[in-house]
């Protein structure tokens, strides 16, 4: 199956619903391209992404860039140590998820988006690395 159709786009969202419920770390942590990035930022991705896992994901979908996140991701972008980052691959799509937690106060809800890029046929979380 090519990545892009709708079957594989719904295949990545619905294992990344039941990773990210049922705190599959491991999994999650399978959606991360992480050849050529940075050590230190992935493993920001890394705890980013498992910090609310186990909430419940309200919505997700892999989204079209538009013009504007086609030249974000293009552009570098400063390192706190000076450097230049860029992403490890072209990203063909953004993924979009809303999550709401309940507790006591009541509930709350927070959002996300990451780029996703195409990798060997299926659809991964290009980290940033160093600039080519």
């Amino acid at each position: 199956m090519a990545a892009g159709t709708p079957e594989q786009e719904k295949a990545f969202t619905d294992k990344y619903i039941k990773a990210f419920e049922g705190k599959g770390t491991a999994t999650l942590e399978s959606f991360l391209y992480t050849q050529g990035a940075d050590p230190e930022i992935v493993g920001f991705y890394k705890m980013m992404q498992s910090g609310e896992a186990g909430e419940k994901i309200t919505t997700i979908e892999l989204i079209n860039l538009t013009p504007e996140d086609v030249k974000k991701a293009s552009t570098p972008m400063d390192t706190p140590a000076g450097g230049k980052v860029c992403l490890t691959l072209k990203p063909t799509k953004k993924l979009s998820i809303k999550v709401e937690k309940k507790h006591a106060n009541g509930s709350s809800s927070s959002s996300s988006e990451n780029f996703v890029a195409e990798k060997d046929g299926k659809f991964v979380i290009p980290i940033l690395g160093p600039c080519k």
